[in-house]
């Protein structure tokens, strides 16, 4: 196809506009336009054009609705992630240079996509988004209310502080009636968290039992209905990660490695050095609830009897720390759910040796 029917499109979106930058096949700028945050007017806009077209823009609030909207009308949808677009920051910045910018990196293949898709699983994907982030506002009430106490110097260890019989009692070590109500709300609003996120709780579960891949995934130990659940909503299909050490890297289990002068000339011949590669730790750039699932699920593993444990003491046994080894084992986990999940497979024991998965 010629490089003139090849339409490059880069979308920076906003509230109230979206401005568009178009390019040719050959990196030429064609046009650029403002139109209305609506999906009729942003329509109109791509039919006008004729040729192949290829459209990014950037995840935000607004990359589901509009992958959602192009998709149908479009050749190629790249919803790149913001984080790694680093050349955006470089020079003046508009939403007319930042639309075009995108452009120029979708056109170059120099843009990192970010995975839109399964629209089954739409449902399942809202009301696990809102598990967790009800459960990270709970989370948040609870350090709240006993950084409270100890503001006061009052010790509140454990979680007798947050049961409803006791509540009195700790109320009543503080003495200032200001400070007391504080704590007052803080309970009311923890209660009512506690309702809503016992109801969409319910709710997650009651709609992952409508999908095959949730019987699957529980199949591997420690992984019950409710991780099960929040696997399937954030991973979608096992299909969009090639290997186990893809999955690893998205859940935050990759190892990073930094090495340099690799190579040296010795009497003339090129050798590769010795020198042993550096481990600089774990990626940064992870899925932290991927990241909290198996590392969860491998702590009470460790300490289950089952044949996870069993391949955590075997680790023990050659020597390994073990917090090294409650990290291989979450690596293990993440390895043979996804085996599992691909080929439909039934967990069986023998996926635990180092070749099967």
């Amino acid at each position: 196809m010629l490089s003139s029917n090849v339409k490059y499109i880069g979308l920076d979106v906003h509230k109230e506009a979206i401005a568009i930058a178009v390019l040719n096949g050959a990196g030429k700028f064609v046009m650029e336009s403002i139109v209305e945050t609506k999906a009729c007017t942003l329509l109109d806009f791509l039919h006008g054009l004729r040729g192949e077209l290829h459209v990014t823009l950037e995840e935000g609030t607004w990359a589901a609705w509009l992958y959602d909207v192009l998709k149908p009308h479009v050749k190629e949808i790249v919803v790149c992630n913001p984080r790694r677009n680093a050349l955006l920051k470089e020079g003046s910045k508009s939403d007319k240079i930042d639309a075009r910018r995108l452009a120029e990196l979708l056109r170059s293949g120099m843009l990192r996509a970010v995975y839109h898709g399964e629209n089954g699983l739409r449902t399942l994907r809202e009301l696990a988004r809102s598990y967790l982030t009800i459960s990270k506002d709970q989370a948040r009430v609870m350090s709240r209310l006993k950084a409270l106490y100890r503001s006061w110097g009052i010790p509140c260890a454990g979680r007798q502080v947050y049961a409803p019989r006791h509540r009195e009692q700790w109320l009543s070590r503080i003495a200032q009636p200001g400070v007391r109500r504080r704590a007052e709300m803080f309970y009311q609003q923890l209660d009512g968290l506690s309702v809503v996120r016992h109801t969409v709780r319910g709710e997650l579960l009651a709609e992952s039992r409508k999908h095959q891949a949730v019987k699957i995934l529980r199949q591997v130990p420690l992984i019950g209905p409710l991780r099960a659940a929040v696997l399937l909503a954030l991973m979608q299909t096992p299909h969009r990660f090639r290997s186990k050490r893809q999955l690893w890297t998205y859940s935050g289990l990759g190892v990073e490695t930094h090495d340099s002068a690799q190579h040296r000339y010795v009497d003339g011949q090129l050798q590769r050095s010795k020198k042993p590669q550096q481990i600089r730790g774990l990626n940064q750039n992870h899925n932290h609830e991927m990241k909290r699932i198996f590392k969860s699920t491998a702590m009470s593993a460790s300490h289950c009897a089952g044949p996870l444990q069993d391949f955590y003491a075997g680790l023990l046994a050659k020597g390994m720390k073990p917090e090294m080894a409650r990290l291989t084992l979450a690596r293990k986990i993440a390895a043979i759910t996804l085996t599992l999940w691909k080929k439909g497979e039934r967990f069986d024991a023998e996926h635990l040796k180092s070749q099967a998965a």
